[in-house]
């Protein structure tokens, strides 16, 4: 366990959220290793070493990386998955090596919806609409479909449960399924799950709801939801709902639209994007935790949302993959590799991986 600095206190200090005790506030985001999973979406020793190894360096919480709740729902043919029992063998390694370390895990769970690879299955989502290709529309689920997809949602966090993971993680936000749900741009549905917010959001709600009931009051339900969509009023509207619901955690990026010009960093140490972290953090103080993310790579900026208590935690993504120590470099000062902030990331895929940071340690 590291131990509190007295500078920083409360960037090492616990957080229990629902039931599980998380031994400081920094969280690893979830960020898919391409190149790291077969065609049958299982575990393979690359995600184990990879997650053990932000685990070892003191990281409080690790999300894996967006996990396909069917194999028509996946970005490539080489996308991890829990859609079947025959994958849960992999994800308990990866749930030991991080408990092993003391680090709390949970998984996110996602459907790419109407940008799903055409390879890989149909592009269905709330509507009928343009997907990647403006000329190609996806297709309209039926409320048959729906509920079947739910289901599907909630047999994987079943999974998860099994494999030891202390909660799972809704991919709610960067234009997949539920945020598609979520987006009047993506959702022109005239039935309960589109028109207000609440129907709108009543996709991801049931979701929550039947994944309580199968996995009990102490499992964690996250969501990572858009903190604009197209407003950040509006976005929070939606997490209102998942809130309501019996959702945890709110750990806050970006969505499909993005049209409130009120947006602004009130601090240059971070961004307009974890400024809607921020902004959450004061709707939902003292109900659920909230965490921010994005362009955070300098230890002072972590513990400057920490300290003043702008966010509960701080997502760490391209910081951690650069160099697994930036957690001690935030909770001891001790050194680190800098992410080279490189304009693609060049984490992946392809191995050995071609960031130079990772390949400077």
């Amino acid at each position: 366990m590291h131990k509190n600095s007295t500078k920083w206190e409360l960037v090492g200090s616990p957080i229990t959220i629902n039931k599980t005790v998380i031994k400081n506030r920094l969280t690893m985001a979830p960020t898919v290793k391409f190149d790291y999973a077969g065609e049958d979406g299982k575990v393979t020793s690359k995600h184990i070493e990879h997650y053990k190894e932000r685990a070892e360096h003191g990281v409080g919480l690790i999300c894996v990386e967006a996990t396909a709740v069917t194999p028509s729902g996946r970005f490539w043919k080489n996308h991890m998955g829990l859609w079947e029992d025959e994958q849960i063998k992999g994800h308990k390694e990866i749930v030991k090596a991080c408990h092993d370390n003391e680090t709390a895990v949970i998984i996110q769970l996602n459907h790419t919806g109407i940008v799903s690879n055409p390879d890989c299955g149909e592009m269905i989502g709330p509507s009928a609409v343009p997907t990647r290709d403006e000329n190609v529309y996806s297709r309209e689920m039926s409320i048959e479909e729906i509920h079947e997809m739910q289901t599907k949602y909630v047999e994987a966090a079943i999974r998860a449960k099994e494999a030891g993971y202390d909660g799972i993680q809704l991919h709610g936000c960067h234009g997949y399924l539920i945020n598609q749900f979520i987006s009047k741009k993506t959702n022109h549905r005239k039935d309960e799950y589109g028109g207000d917010a609440k129907n709108r959001a009543r996709f991801a709600t049931e979701i929550i709801q039947k994944i309580r009931a199968k996995c009990g009051e102490d499992f964690l339900i996250s969501v990572r939801t858009a903190g604009v969509e197209p407003t950040v009023d509006e976005a929070i509207k939606i997490a209102d709902e998942y809130v309501k619901a019996s959702c945890n955690y709110l750990q806050v990026s970006t969505g499909i639209e993005w049209d409130d010009s009120s947006v602004k960093a009130r601090n240059p140490v971070y961004n307009d994007i974890c400024e809607l972290g921020v902004r959450f953090h004061e709707h939902f103080k003292d109900i659920v935790p909230v965490s921010c993310v994005n362009g955070l790579l300098a230890p002072d900026a972590v513990r400057y949302l920490i300290e003043n208590k702008l966010v509960d935690t701080v997502d760490l993504g391209r910081a951690l993959l650069a160099d697994p120590s930036f957690s001690e470099a935030v909770l001891e000062s001790k050194s680190f590799v800098k992410c080279y902030n490189c304009l693609r990331c060049q984490y992946g895929p392809g191995m050995p991986h071609k960031c130079p940071a990772a390949l400077k340690r």
